[in-house]
């Protein structure tokens, strides 16, 4: 049988089993990280069947693994990636007593706070975080100043960055921020650009001070859950992401 007609992608069944997202799976294959059936891998293109024994840095994975799913309400001051040379402290460090090892989906800035997601779900993840799936995420910024119409208007159409346009945001005004005297935007996107946001709200001359996700798909914070805490999703919880990312259920 042709290696091309066989099973899926090794990347794929790397994602789904836990071991790392789609694209940091094909990093790791092109690094030579990968082994199929005692043989080094480097191709993208391998696909492996459920007989097949895959190791990744010479441990043997299980092609199935038992998903995890928790919601984090993440402080400032905290990063969101696995490992950081600066010896900060990462949102793996406030998950400690779950049962396994999860990644981010995305990311929020070390001065972001608000709703993270984290999952070993590799697959749920490149849907979560890909612009053609269209998950929508709602932030509350914090702004220094006035909102003026014309900023919002911009906001709307989709504004020029260094990387390109931006595709066109939902905007609406909430009041002013009691402690602060902030007045407050609620903005939501379904792109997911490096500070994204800030950015954006830089863009059209506005000053975020502050910046909180509240929603990330069909989830929203929860006011309950204080800064630094987080929950497992509720199995209607997962059903409800995977049905929007187009996922069996």
């Amino acid at each position: 049988m042709n290696q091309q007609d066989r099973g899926e992608r090794l990347h794929k069944v790397l994602a789904r089993a836990g071991v790392a997202s789609r694209r940091q799976a094909e990093e790791m294959i092109s690094a030579g990280q990968v082994e199929l059936n005692g043989q080094l891998v480097t191709a993208l293109g391998t696909k492996v069947l459920a007989k097949d024994r895959i190791a990744v840095n010479g441990i043997p994975i299980k092609q199935e693994k038992v998903g995890l799913y928790y919601l984090l309400n993440k402080p400032v001051g905290v990063i969101s990636t696995t490992r950081d040379e600066r010896g900060r402290k990462s949102v793996l460090d406030l998950l400690d007593k779950i049962p396994g090892r999860v990644y981010p989906v995305g990311r929020l800035d070390f001065d972001t706070s608000g709703l993270l997601l984290l999952t070993n779900d590799g697959e749920l993840t490149h849907r979560l975080t890909h612009p053609r799936f269209g998950v929508e995420k709602t932030y509350i910024a914090g702004i220094n100043g006035p909102i003026g119409k014309t900023a919002l208007d911009k906001l709307c159409r989709g504004v020029w960055l260094e990387d390109g346009k931006t595709a066109p945001a939902k905007v609406r005004t909430l009041g002013k921020e009691p402690l602060r005297g902030l007045n407050l935007l609620e903005i939501t996107i379904h792109e997911g650009r490096n500070r994204q946001v800030r950015r954006m709200c830089q863009a059209v001359g506005l000053n975020a001070a502050s910046l909180k996700r509240i929603r990330f798909g069909p989830l929203s914070l929860d006011r309950s859950l204080g800064q630094g805490e987080y929950r497992a999703l509720t199995a209607e919880e997962i059903l409800s992401l995977r049905r929007q990312t187009g996922l069996p259920s």
